[in-house]
């Protein structure tokens, strides 16, 4: 990542927000009354996705997409004003949560204030009409970068939106901007706010494949990461959304991860999540709740900032449309405790400092993160395999430090948990290793 991103940002937990879907008004205000709870979840950064005015020209649904804006420095009146959102800050600056806010620099509204200005900052048709270059994306057009003036104003905009309180930008479709745009943003920002977390929206690595070989623009992750602290997991979730579907072994989206760790900068951070606006929730893509529950627990458990997603915490198995009212379903908060117990650990020293190392994938995944003798143990029953598991782990009395229950391993065994156990191993680690990896096993060649 950056080369100044401290390693710390590897276990940052970021709650994501939809204004509109949050509370029972779709206001700033909803979202002021409920950050205490959110807070107490082991939150340190509320990321906002759009709060800017929508543009009502080709919109979807009866509201429009938040990813449609007609002006970036301008407040969404569905949710309020400035100041409302200046309280917003205030109070989540007071609990001691950072305020993140989702930037769209790929593209506006058709309705946008910056179309009748500057129509040279977009592309263009051959009749000159300003265009989309994603088909689907049929209510934005595309601003066309590099451009001179038109990064001025984009950068001038984070600058004011840093100066107001902002303390963190979650950068939409990043790959489709020019790397020395960001890092020139960054460095313009950092100016006036030093700190200021930077996420990129990294693309599927088939989408970077794709728009290439139709000559358009897009960068890699390993092109982006000089602007940005957290990166997406999207260059590999197609393959661990194979998995998870039991279209692939358990072991390939593994080696995949190990893969992460021998391409990208040592301080790399990737965004994990099992569930975001735009992918389905963990609870509706495995449909088998101890299935469910020990992905995220094995998500929150990997190197890495990790993300909940508004209602993830009420088990919610119905992402809400961005086009219309599409209220969370709170129900009774029932995976709360789960989740806290979750972020708790990602604050353990053990996981802040120490080295992670996968050391099983069947039946269940197993790893470690090793750290002056004060290791965590985890164990992750992502198959749903009933009965003993084998580990390779001193015997003895532990507890599980999800559900604070304890257990035993008597003669390298221990019964499966029914979703996830996550222990302290106090000493010696035995002869934990990685697993095997055919992506980076030299004996194979």
């Amino acid at each position: 990542m950056a080369q100044d991103t401290p390693l710390s940002t590897r276990n940052l937990v970021i709650y994501e927000i939809y204004v509109r879907n949050h509370g029972p008004h779709g206001t700033f205000a909803d979202v002021l009354q409920d950050l205490e709870r959110i807070k107490a979840l082991g939150v340190d950064i509320v990321w906002f996705m759009p709060i800017h005015p929508i543009g009502k020209v080709n919109k979807k649904g009866s509201l429009g997409c938040p990813y449609s804006i007609s002006n970036y420095r301008e407040i969404n009146p569905e949710y309020g004003t400035k100041d409302d959102f200046s309280k917003l800050i205030e109070k989540a600056h007071r609990l001691g949560l950072k305020v993140m806010i989702d930037v769209v620099y790929n593209h506006t509204a058709h309705d946008s204030v910056l179309v009748n200005d500057h129509p040279d900052w977009y592309h263009q048709n051959a009749a000159g009409k300003p265009v989309t270059t994603v088909p689907d994306w049929s209510d934005v057009i595309d601003l066309k970068h590099p451009d001179p003036q038109l990064s001025k104003y984009l950068i001038d905009t984070l600058v004011g939106w840093a100066e107001f309180g902002v303390d963190g930008f979650r950068c939409d479709v990043a790959s489709l901007i020019p790397e020395e745009f960001w890092v020139e943003a960054r460095a313009q920002v950092e100016k006036v706010k030093p700190g200021v977390i930077w996420l990129a929206e990294s693309v599927h690595a088939g989408f970077v494949e794709g728009r290439r070989r139709e000559n358009l623009f897009a960068i890699s992750d390993s092109e982006i990461y000089r602007g940005f602290d957290i990166t997406y997991d999207y260059d590999i979730i197609t393959i661990w959304q194979a998995v998870v579907k039991n279209k692939l072994p358990v072991s390939r989206y593994l080696e995949m991860l190990r893969y992460q760790d021998a391409i990208y900068p040592t301080n790399f951070n990737k965004l994990r999540f099992v569930e975001n606006h735009d992918q389905p929730r963990i609870m509706e893509l495995v449909p088998d709740r101890n299935k469910a529950l020990a992905w995220t627990a094995f998500t929150a458990f990997n190197r890495g900032a990790f993300l909940i997603y508004g209602g993830q915490e009420s088990a919610a198995d119905h992402t809400p449309t961005l086009f219309d009212v599409d209220k969370v379903d709170w129900k009774n908060y029932e995976l709360s405790s789960f989740l806290t117990a979750l972020t708790r650990l990602k604050k353990d020293p053990a996981e802040q400092f120490g080295t992670f190392i996968i050391s099983a994938a069947e039946p269940a995944i197993q790893a470690v993160w090793k750290h002056d003798g004060a290791n965590l143990y985890g164990v992750f029953n992502v198959k749903g395999e009933v009965g003993e598991l084998k580990l390779n782990i001193p015997d003895g009395e532990y507890v599980d430090l999800i559900s604070n229950r304890p257990f035993t391993i008597k003669g390298g065994k221990m019964r499966a948990p029914e979703a996830a156990c996550i222990f302290r191993l106090i000493g010696s680690l035995g002869n934990v290793k990685p697993f095997y990896c055919d992506l980076l096993d030299f004996s194979l060649h």
